[in-house]
């Protein structure tokens, strides 16, 4: 009776909320937490470092106060003060043995410590690619999730309560990466914030000129021809003297000049409008549904309507009488009708993610892709995350977690790939993407394909980090604990197009996630096929 109870209390629960879809740096927190380990014992060391300097400069002060009222003393009469044979030893004593000693004294670099610890720790510390990588991601977040730059450089984000904020040269150096990979579009974004906090006040060692200079190259490069103008002049009025300023502004000029001509326009003024998202267009890059898939991981566009909704339920799955299920069943909720995507609640314990994440951190690596053109795995900017692998002689965790995916799925395991662990760091992501292979059957796993996937969420994530379906709008947000189960290929064999999806990108926070491909090989009898290509 208890437990018909806790499951009419569960499933009226899963009736009024459990359908809900919205959606919610280098690429991994968990290997960014060292760093801030390391930042932290750099400043002590930095301490002890202003503190024996400050011990050093009293000591020398102390000789210096006492050796001036000597020296006052003893020049206001020479000869009066070397008659007494006492001052003349403590003279010869002084010059010979404490002026050596206050010269050691004076020598002795209390940095040593300082830089020698520097120097160990350095090996570790980011380099340019990293930070010219946390700057691409800041404005990949900026666009997935339409947010200007003012909100960033305030650091007025969703999800947070507390504001980290970016200073103007912070801005400028941001539009400098953008600048020198001729991403003029950002350019143009980070620029003008910084020209706008500089405006505004804030006091920077960047200058007006330099701000000026690159700003109205970048918007000559947007097509923006009078506004590439109206800076210019500004450029120019501040510096005339500027190498570059004066013969851009000709071309600038004789360029409109012709382009109206051409057109039988009359001259417009710039607009005196700040330069804010939207101004300008973003230029198209590779992914087709690149607007579907970013709108999605914004909350927009989903097609879950009422309709559908009402064909989606909730229910206790014991793994068709599976032993290990019979006593606590699983508890299984619809997240799509077609195809059909479950999720499946308290999959791992707190302890259990917490382990995995043990296991996995001192493995982490930059996550890769397979070239479709050459079979070759390599890193591309497309999946932004750290990974490892872990097998079930790693810790009894992980054969557990093996077996419970098998128990639930009704599935074999035992041709499927090891656990990955992934990582989300600083607007990590997957973009659009299909888990199975698409290449020739010749170059695949003897194992087969990819038949399912069954993906862990190890972590909660306050803003961002969904994943989403671009080619029938659903998006899944992460809930610590619970795990999606999706099959990749019809009963044929042939690829479901349909499961194309992405991750997108960490807004907010650090996503953890597990994930376990299971393949064909082995499944002939648990999953039959079908008589058509799309059963």
């Amino acid at each position: 009776m208890r437990k018909s109870l806790s499951f009419i209390l569960w499933a009226l629960l899963c009736s009024c909320c459990c359908w809900t879809t919205q959606a919610e740096i280098f690429t991994s927190i968990s290997q960014m937490t060292d760093l801030i380990y390391t930042e932290k014992e750099l400043v002590q060391c930095l301490s002890e470092y202003i503190k024996a300097e400050e011990s050093k400069l009293a000591a020398v002060k102390s000789w210096a106060n006492k050796l001036d009222t000597l020296t006052r003393m003893s020049t206001s009469d020479p000869e009066g003060y070397l008659a007494h044979p006492v001052n003349a030893y403590k003279l010869m004593k002084r010059l010979n043995t404490e002026w050596s000693e206050l010269e050691t004294l004076v020598l002795q670099n209390p940095s040593d410590g300082f830089i020698s610890n520097m120097s160990i720790h350095r090996q570790f510390f980011p380099d340019e690619e990293d930070e010219k990588g946390a700057a691409k991601a800041l404005m990949r977040l900026q666009d997935t999730y339409q947010l200007d730059s003012e909100a960033f450089s305030r650091g007025k984000l969703p999800g947070t309560h507390s504001y980290a904020t970016l200073t103007v040269e912070d801005c400028f150096d941001m539009g400098k990466t953008a600048y020198n990979d001729a991403d003029y579009y950002h350019a143009v974004l980070w620029m003008q914030q910084s020209l706008k906090q500089l405006d505004g006040g804030e006091e920077t060692v960047v200058s007006k000129a330099d701000i000026l200079d690159y700003l109205s190259y970048s918007v000559y490069q947007m097509g923006d021809l009078p506004r590439a103008i109206e800076l210019t002049r500004r450029l120019v009025a501040i510096d005339s003297n500027h190498q570059r300023a004066g013969g851009n502004l000709r071309y600038f000029e004789g360029l409109l000049s012709k382009q109206l001509n051409e057109l039988n326009q009359d001259y417009q003024p710039a607009s005196e409008e700040p330069i804010q998202l939207g101004t300008y267009t973003r230029p198209k890059d590779h992914l087709p549904e690149r607007e579907v898939y970013e709108a999605l991981c914004r909350g927009e566009g989903l097609q879950m309507n009422d309709a559908r909704r009402s064909r989606l339920f909730c229910r206790y799955q014991d793994g068709k009488r599976n032993p290990r299920l019979l006593l606590k069943p699983m508890k299984e909720e619809d997240e799509w009708d077609s195809p059909h995507i479950v999720r499946y609640l308290e999959v791992l314990s707190h302890e259990e993610t917490e382990k995995i994440k043990e296991l996995a951190k001192p493995r982490l690596s930059r996550a890769t892709v397979r070239d479709p053109k050459t079979g070759v795995l390599t890193t591309a900017n497309y999946r932004v995350s750290k990974s490892a692998w872990l097998e079930e002689e790693d810790d009894p965790v992980i054969a557990r977690v093996n077996q419970r995916i098998e128990d639930i799925t009704g599935l074999t395991v035992g041709t499927a790939e090891l656990l990955q662990v992934a990582n989300y760091g600083v607007g990590g992501q997957y973009e659009p993407h299909y888990d199975f292979s698409r290449r020739p059957f010749v170059h695949l796993n003897h194992d087969g394909n990819r038949l399912a996937t069954f993906l862990n969420y190890m972590s909660d994530v306050e803003a961002g980090g969904a994943t989403v379906f671009p080619d029938f709008g659903a998006a899944i947000s992460p809930r610590k604990g619970t795990a999606v189960f999706w099959y990749n290929l019809f009963k044929s064999g042939e690829g479901d197009y349909r499961t194309r999806h992405a991750a997108c990108p960490v807004l907010v926070g650090s996503k953890w996630v597990s994930n376990k491909w299971i393949h064909e090989r082995g499944q002939e009898f648990r999953r039959p096929c079908g008589l058509t290509e799309v059963d």
